[in-house]
């Protein structure tokens, strides 16, 4: 057990380094996993060269497997501003903080959707405002199977572009949901609340339009029913992948206040 301390707004915070909560959902390649847009599911295979193959049940020296997946729509991913711009923007390099303070809040979605209401709603009942630089979302109902959820047969809820506004002006830089997307899955290309979070205009693809380019949104994370509603510190995990998107590992850790 590891206690750190650190101060918020004169408020004496702590936490164990040995309490953290993964967000992401395990990718099982070639087994049970989420899907969106009808992309490929992820798989892997051992690599085969001449005089060598990557798996040792078939008599290989080692494992070496090759694995193919679409980040946006396999699982747990964290995607930046380049996911909307024909400049080129990678999620490693927009993400530069490690621990950044967050609040997780349980929202039922109306009518398939969340909206300002909503998300003014849960900004008051947890009002500390410098705990909102990341705003984690659990929709309800929260059954496991989003954990193998395709939802080309389910369609799934989405944010408005208001509601999204409202958290970019509300100080949240990162964005983590467990819903595929932000916006719905047909929407004419338009990714409205996508473009409100980024302060990206509508139309635009340049990067220099973008008044919050340094923002981030993590989609189909999972939020267990244990892990409680509240404010955590996150360590917002991604690979150094000079892509727009890539798979990531959001681990959450609960904050004592006094």
């Amino acid at each position: 057990m590891s206690q750190l301390r650190f101060e918020v707004d004169g408020h004496q915070c702590s936490f164990d380094t040995a309490r953290g909560v993964s967000l992401a959902i395990p990718m099982q390649f070639g087994g049970p996993q989420p899907n969106f847009f009808s992309a490929p599911a992820a798989s892997a295979e051992p690599l085969q060269a001449p005089d060598f193959t990557g798996d040792t049940r078939t008599g290989g020296s080692c494992n070496v497997g090759r694995y193919r997946l679409v980040p946006h729509c396999n699982g747990t991913h964290t995607e930046c501003i380049g996911h909307l711009v024909d400049d080129t923007a990678a999620v490693a390099e927009q993400l530069r903080v490690s621990l950044l303070p967050a609040t997780l809040m349980t929202l039922a979605p109306r009518h398939n959707l969340i909206d300002a209401t909503l998300i003014k709603m849960s900004l008051q009942h947890h009002p500390l405002r410098a705990m909102h630089t990341a705003f984690i979302i659990r929709t309800l109902p929260n059954s496991k199977d989003k954990l193998t959820r395709h939802y080309d047969a389910v369609p799934p809820a989405c944010l408005s572009a208001e509601a999204t506004a409202l958290l970019a002006n509300s100080g949240v830089e990162h964005l983590l949901v467990d819903l595929p997307s932000l916006d719905p899955m047909h929407d004419q290309g338009q990714l409205a609340a996508h473009r409100a979070f980024w302060g990206l205009p509508e139309g635009s693809r340049r990067l220099a339009d973008a008044k919050r380019p340094h923002a981030t949104i993590t989609e189909m994370i999972y939020v267990a029913d244990q892990v409680k509603d509240g404010y955590y510190l996150l360590d917002l995990q991604v690979p150094a992948f000079m892509s727009d998107a890539a798979p990531s590992r959001p681990i959450i850790y609960p904050v004592d206040i006094k």
